[in-house]
């Protein structure tokens, strides 16, 4: 990557941020990425606002102060700090130097150095957490990462005084290696363990937090699928023509009869901010794909006014990407979006009760498709039962933001259009 833009903040200047915290989406041309924060701080000066104009890498995009009144950045350009370019510049030169100088020392004092740049600390978000939690000094920690980066194993592997002697013995040196190439699986004596990529760290760090931070309950209804399964059928009949159509599934409709939900429920289309509680305009949903390393949830962005057609044309791109296919299908967009759909029902489990994904207030589970024995519901049949195609499904609900009358309203109001597909063609 050389360039790219701002795609939204979700900061402003003088709020306080986390680390971990999302402060902005990266747009490149070929995905959308999320920009997190390090360390904790406050946002004191935003120098690039959200649009369509290229950066360049290594353009500064904003200010950050650690407390205090952010006030006096209010008029602040790159150009009235030279300072700290030169203070960057000058260290890297008096570091090499004398590590050029004794040949043979060069290598083995090479590896805890990277785990800062400068005084900021180079960490993994769950690595932070941890080392408040066990009162360490973050910045004494050796990095075993990529480029030095501290992992949530360096804390909990961490003796206070004893990392000098570790970092310079050949066996931290191994280790730090084999931790950035993800090595293949290592035998013990009864046991294998398989080395985890830091894009699935960073997920488990997420869901870790999670379901620490947030309050879930869980609903859960049965609903009929009768009918959509009708509307689905009779509208892929229409398309069955047009060898370039992909037909639509059921996956889709469910996506479109949860963000329609949204409309009738919007409170459940919201985050949790402390001192307040932010409700969205746009439903982005987050679609769960993969599993293990390749675990990744692609966002469909405004789903609430995309039509089914368009829904399942984003959704047959992402699956495209993500299974090899054509070079030129782009990558789909990543990000946190508003909610989450997750489909369990492929593997035939019937329900399960989801993690929410921080920012956002409630995250949905959808089971397999059974044939059930249910009463009937036709007053002229003689047949007092008959058979029907039934789904279940679960809403995790953050308490905080929807209590247990709203997660019920909006399940409902799920039901209703997945029992009655046709009011989603509205």
């Amino acid at each position: 990557m050389e360039s790219g833009s701002i795609a939204e903040w979700n900061l402003k200047e003088g709020d306080a941020f986390a680390a971990g915290d999302v402060m902005c989406s990266v747009e490149t041309d070929k995905a959308t990425v999320d920009f997190e924060a390090q360390d904790d701080g406050i946002i004191a000066k935003i120098l690039v606002r959200a649009g369509p104009d290229e950066i360049e890498c290594g353009q500064p995009i904003l200010v950050t102060v650690e407390e205090g009144d952010v006030s006096s950045f209010a008029d602040f350009k790159v150009e009235d700090a030279p300072a700290p370019k030169e203070a960057e510049a000058v260290p890297p030169p008096e570091t090499a130097a004398p590590a050029a100088t004794p040949a043979p020392a060069a290598p083995v004092a090479a590896p805890p150095a990277p785990t800062a740049t400068g005084d900021r600390v180079v960490a993994s978000p769950l690595a932070h957490m941890l080392a408040k939690e066990m009162g360490f000094s973050i910045q004494s920690i050796p990095g075993t990462g990529p480029g030095g980066r501290i992992l949530a194993a360096d804390v909990k592997e961490y003796v206070p005084g004893e990392e000098a002697v570790a970092a310079t013995t050949p066996a931290a040196a191994a280790a730090s290696t084999e931790t950035m190439l993800a090595g293949p699986p290592v035998q013990g004596d009864g046991f294998t363990d398989f080395p985890i990529s830091e894009a699935a760290q960073d997920i488990a760090a997420r869901l870790a937090q999670s379901k620490r931070n947030v309050p879930h309950y869980y609903l859960t209804v049965d609903i009929s699928m009768d009918n959509l399964l009708k509307t689905r059928a009779s509208l892929n009949g229409s398309l069955g023509g047009k060898d370039d159509e992909p037909t639509l599934g059921v996956y889709e409709f469910l996506i479109k009869a949860a963000a329609g939900s949204m409309k009738a429920v919007p409170t459940a289309n919201a985050s949790w901010m402390d001192s307040v509680v932010r409700v969205y305009d746009s439903v982005d949903i987050n679609v769960v794909m993969g599993s293990g390393d390749t675990l990744c949830t692609p966002v469909l962005r405004d789903c609430g006014r995309k039509g089914i057609k368009s829904i399942s044309n984003d959704l047959a791109q992402a699956v495209t990407f993500l299974e090899g296919g054509e070079e030129e299908t782009p990558a789909p967009v990543s990000g946190v979006g508003t909610f989450t759909v997750m489909n369990i029902g492929m593997y035939g489990v019937k329900s399960c009760a989801p993690i929410i994904r921080e920012p956002q207030a409630c995250a949905l589970a959808l089971g397999a498709l059974e044939n059930r024995i249910v009463p009937s519901d036709n007053e002229e049949s003689e047949e007092i039962y008959k058979e029907s195609v039934v789904m279940t499904a679960t809403l995790s609900c953050d308490h905080r933001v929807v209590d247990g009358a709203v997660g019920a309203q909006w399940l409902s109001a799920f039901k209703s259009y997945v029992e009655n597909p046709s009011t989603l063609l509205l």
